[in-house]
């Protein structure tokens, strides 16, 4: 399988300013392997160290943080020497010993010649949590679960992607259905590495259905072993509430479907614990489409998606036969999984700060308005070939965007004032951005 991160990594590499990496991101979304795949790539020898468990590891960082000493044991435990220019060290589930994150100041100020990665499936509970390292000494990097290109590359799609790539929207269309067949797949499958490897060997719907259940059921397990007690089942209503508040037609939060009578401080610490987790996007209302747009955000008001469009499927019990019954999985829950779909798509564009607008009055909504540091872009998600673009028209009317997407299964067309952006085509918003 290939990841777009891969790129990422080799440009870290090459950096003068080079720090040591932290990856962030939800358990299971291949951090583990896409560390070992980029040292097999890119370095002439690894040495991976996962510190779950690992009283050795627990030890050797439990006194003085001296950088020649920690490599000294590094190398005795890895059973060779490390050659700071050609081995990539790999520190996974590295929050298992604050101590280790802590080092990686002394690492960037002392031996930065050394290339470091480092990964946690629960790492970013523990940056927030106050563990010891000082911001600006690290660099970071954010993996998601696998984008549609990316799902396309791996069941044997990679020319379709390159031909989307391209931009000729006009040879796009000759071959929609290949593109819209992975796209009800994807629907199904979703990101998440191991269910897509799953589909990719065995074309099972039912056995990529028993791993997403595992992989939400892990996730239930970490809320009991990782939270606070007393925050476990405030964590767990509210995670298994998200399905329902996405089928509603704004899809705004709303506290109520919770917990009856369920008042917001109740849940703050819930919602960070999520999101700390990977496991959730909190995406803001604004109230102005101004630069930057994170100066104008409603605090009161947000949408609550999860990360992975197979796994909300999965949450709501999605049935495989909607694969096989033409569009009926766009009409099937079809706004929930559409706008989760594109929202997951939006995140793994670099840069973006994305939100949704509503007017004061609610009756103009476009389902997000991101920001990419030069100028404000409306996008309106339909999930059928729907044309009717109301609320965008009114956004435009007011506010005068220079660019304006509608993404729906329709093909791609400029209009006067918007241009319509396939479903199957989203992730190329970021290369529309730069044929402005």
């Amino acid at each position: 399988m290939y990841r777009y991160a891969i790129e990422n990594l080799n440009q870290w590499k090459r950096s003068k300013n080079r720090k040591p990496l932290i990856i962030e991101g939800a358990r299971q979304v291949g951090k583990t392997w896409l560390m070992k795949e980029f040292g097999r790539q890119s370095y002439a020898d690894t040495v991976y160290i996962n510190f779950d468990s690992n009283s050795r590891m627990a030890e050797l960082f439990s006194t003085d943080l001296d950088t020649e000493r920690l490599i000294m044991g590094l190398e005795l435990y890895a059973g060779r020497k490390i050659d700071c220019e050609n081995t990539l060290l790999i520190f996974d589930e590295v929050q298992e010993v604050p101590k280790a994150l802590s080092s990686l100041k002394y690492f960037y100020e002392n031996a930065p010649q050394y290339h470091i990665v480092c990964a946690g499936s629960l790492l970013g509970i523990a940056l927030h949590g106050g563990t010891s390292f000082p911001v600006g000494k690290v660099n970071f990097l954010k993996l998601y679960p696998m984008s549609f290109k990316e799902f396309m590359m791996a069941t044997g799609n990679e020319r379709f992607v390159e031909l989307m790539d391209s931009q000729d929207y006009q040879m796009v269309k000759s071959f929609k259905h290949v593109y819209i067949d992975a796209l009800k797949q994807y629907y199904f499958v979703g990101g998440m590495p191991e269910a897509v490897l799953s589909f990719v060997e065995e074309k099972n719907f039912n056995e990529v259905r028993e791993i997403q259940k595992r992989i939400l059921a892990a996730y239930e397990q970490d809320f009991s072993k990782h939270a606070p007690n007393d925050m476990v089942p405030k964590i767990r209503m509210l995670w298994n509430s998200i399905p329902s508040q996405l089928s509603k037609e704004n899809k705004k939060f709303i506290y109520g479907l919770v917990r009856e009578g369920a008042r917001a401080k109740e849940y703050e610490t819930a919602i960070l614990w999520l999101s700390d987790c990977g496991l959730v996007h909190k995406v803001g209302r604004i109230n102005a489409p101004n630069l930057p747009l994170k100066a104008y955000e409603d605090l009161k008001a947000f949408k609550l998606f999860i990360l992975d469009v197979g796994l909300l499927g999965c949450m709501t019990g999605l049935r495989q036969r909607t694969l096989l019954d033409g569009n009926d999985l766009f009409i099937e829950f079809k706004g929930a999984l559409t706008e989760q779909y594109v929202l997951q798509q939006l995140v793994s564009i670099p840069d973006l700060y994305i939100s949704y607008f509503t007017n004061d009055r609610g009756s103009c909504e476009v389902n997000f308005v991101i920001d990419n540091g030069e100028q404000v872009i409306p996008i309106e998600v339909k999930a059928e070939i729907n044309l009717k673009a109301k609320s965008l028209k009114t956004y435009y009317m007011k506010y005068n965007p220079k660019l304006s997407i509608r993404t729906s299964m329709a093909d791609y067309k400029e209009e006067e004032w918007l241009i319509n952006l396939p479903l199957y085509a989203i992730e190329n918003l970021g290369r529309q951005f730069k044929a402005e």
